[in-house]
């Protein structure tokens, strides 16, 4: 039987950590944002301590929006600092319902990964 060798594709630059931090990232910020209104180099820098730097999203900002275009955060407060503005974000009644709901998802396709990996 004579079968065709597949050529190995070059590397796209999209890693597997890159792939779920994507998926991950707005499930992040909503539960950061449950426990108190937020900005967002705020947001970063608390990713970053509670990973011991491990964990940075560098679209950060493309989430937000995406997040409050779904209507799971909202604008709750602007300030002027240093010359800047800065937007705190809050969690919405829909936000709490969809972080909730996911995060069960999150927790269940773990486990069914983790026994699949044993």
């Amino acid at each position: 039987m004579n079968r065709r060798r597949k050529k190995h594709l070059p590397d796209t630059g999209h890693s597997f950590i890159s792939y779920f931090k994507r998926a991950t990232s707005p499930l992040v910020v909503l539960r950061f944002l449950s426990e108190k209104p937020m900005y967002g180099y705020e947001i970063a820098a608390e990713l970053k301590s509670r990973s011991d730097g491990k964990y940075m999203i560098s679209i950060l900002y493309p989430v937000l929006y995406r997040l409050e275009e779904q209507g799971y955060i909202a604008i709750s407060a602007t300030e002027v600092a240093d010359g800047r503005a800065r937007s705190y974000y809050s969690i919405t009644d829909a936000g709490r319902e969809y972080l909730r709901k996911t995060q069960k998802e999150y927790l269940e396709i773990s486990e069914i990964f983790e026994a699949l990996m044993k």
